[in-house]
């Protein structure tokens, strides 16, 4: 149910929206965490693409475009980008 117009407006605001203060400690750890996710990613697939990292499904390899380590590292890479996303379009 919203809030009375009045009652909304008398509300005291003592710090802006973003402000890291209002964010508790656990919080911060975790949007900084979701940062680490893309390049961890990004980084098994170079390793898994110059050292040659063994496939689980070796027999099917070369059947489908994205069957191997490599490609399925990159897009988990680019499904965890968000948090970078929006890093970049904040600033």
């Amino acid at each position: 149910m919203p809030l009375h117009p009045d009652r909304a407006k008398a509300m005291p605001v003592s710090r802006p929206a973003g402000d890291p203060c209002d964010q508790p400690a656990a919080r911060r750890a975790a949007d900084r965490l979701s940062l680490a996710a893309a390049p961890t990613f990004a980084m098994m697939a170079l390793l898994t693409g110059v050292l040659g990292g063994g496939d689980i499904c070796s027999a099917t390899q070369g059947a489908w475009p994205l069957s191997g380590m490599v490609p399925m590292y990159l897009l988990m890479s680019a499904f965890h980008s968000a948090p970078w996303l929006k890093l970049v379009s904040s600033r």
